[in-house]
């Protein structure tokens, strides 16, 4: 698979929709993802990522022009002993509850399908990333219905074992605007990661198209310590 500009990924695509990036820091020594949101609505933009313990929370800018948080207000990222868990949506909370309880990431998405919000039909995008005794690896994962098909769901999972130095994966909603939106197709992209925390976050914040972009979250995990640094941007400050 050719290795793309994440630079240029994002600002060919004016409405990704939500997009998960994994992946592995140019030095090697970290891991890396970057969850981001986008909003077309009034609903959708109004809101900022805020921390919640290790993780962090999707919550309204301004509480009074919230409408239905039903599929907006969630906690994208959430941490279960060495494991990160990233997500669109309220199946952060599956995942984390049923890896508690032994099962694994995909049998836990097994009690989920894509969002019920026809006619799009957003897919759920979830990924998961495991540090431990200098060994890393991830996995992504997509829930979609079947070519707008309320009825069925296809469900794909992508695992990656010592991921290379500089490259990541990116998955997202959308294919790009359109109505209904055209849900995300193919193997997660093969994307560029470059810098260190602060310039990898400007790349990937100022890369988004700046009516849609809303928020953005961005951790680095030491490989070896399994400490981390992260970075929130929100447009609503």
């Amino acid at each position: 698979m050719k290795m793309l500009s994440l630079q240029e990924v994002l600002k060919s695509n004016a409405y990704p929709g939500r997009g998960i990036v994994i992946g592995r820091s140019t030095d090697g020594k970290s891991a890396v993802t970057a969850y981001f949101i986008m909003g077309r609505s009034v609903n959708s933009r109004n809101r900022v990522f805020v921390t919640d313990g290790e993780g962090i929370r999707t919550q309204a800018f301004d509480p009074s022009k919230l409408s239905d948080p039903s599929l907006i207000i969630y906690a994208p990222v959430r941490v279960l002993g060495n494991k990160t868990i990233v997500t669109n949506g309220d199946q952060t909370d599956t995942i984390y509850e049923l890896m508690d309880k032994q099962q694994t990431f995909e049998q836990s998405l097994r009690t989920r399908e894509f969002e019920p919000d026809a006619p799009n039909y957003t897919p759920r995008i979830s990924g998961i990333m495991h540090v431990e005794n200098g060994n890393y690896n991830f996995a992504m994962s997509i829930l979609k219905s079947d070519d707008g098909d309320p009825e069925s769901c296809n469900r794909f999972t992508f695992a990656y074992t010592n991921p290379k130095a500089g490259r990541g994966r990116f998955i997202h909603t959308y294919m790009g605007d359109g109505n209904p939106l055209p849900s995300f197709d193919g193997e997660p992209e093969l994307v560029d990661i470059e810098g260190d925390i602060d310039s990898f976050t400007d790349l990937v914040w100022n890369s988004l198209n700046e009516d849609n972009k809303v928020s953005l979250f961005v951790r680095f995990i030491d490989i070896e310590t399994g400490k981390y640094e992260t970075r929130i941007v929100n447009k609503n400050v």
